[in-house]
């Protein structure tokens, strides 16, 4: 049975590190071996693994994103303003499936599991699905 989490975000564009959030519910799911697997079911939001160690390289991240796609640009035409997390957030995708082994998550040493919040802030809607091996 898959499990949803309500995550408030704080600004208009923020890396949020979930990390911590998801491994608890994976201790909840009682999942050993498997996959978990997140999806969020929003159009302005986002999932992505990264380093989680250097705070830099989410700020050169975000830093690029908004050189990239700004969040007002002149040919946008979608009313409600927001067509950059739109765009922002099918770059990211809105979801991740992760190994999970001896009830732990199989991430690198550096790696931890982030929302990309690009229409902040507001409270977003996560579903862990588990699936065992």
């Amino acid at each position: 049975m898959p499990l949803t989490l309500h995550i408030p975000t704080g600004a208009q564009t923020q890396f949020l590190e979930i990390t911590h959030l998801v491994e608890q519910e994976l201790t909840r799911l009682g999942l050993r071996d498997g996959v978990l697997h997140l999806f969020t079911v929003h159009t302005t939001c986002g999932l992505t693994i990264n380093e989680n160690a250097d705070p830099d390289v989410l700020h050169d991240l975000e830093q690029r994103l908004a050189d990239m796609i700004p969040h007002h640009h002149p040919q946008d035409r979608h009313g409600e303003g927001n067509s950059a997390a739109h765009l922002r957030s099918s770059l990211f995708g809105p979801d991740l499936t992760i190994p999970v082994s001896q009830g732990k998550l199989v991430l690198g040493t550096w790696q931890g599991i982030y929302l990309c919040e690009f229409d902040g802030p507001r409270t977003r809607k996560l579903i862990f699905t588990a699936l065992a091996t």
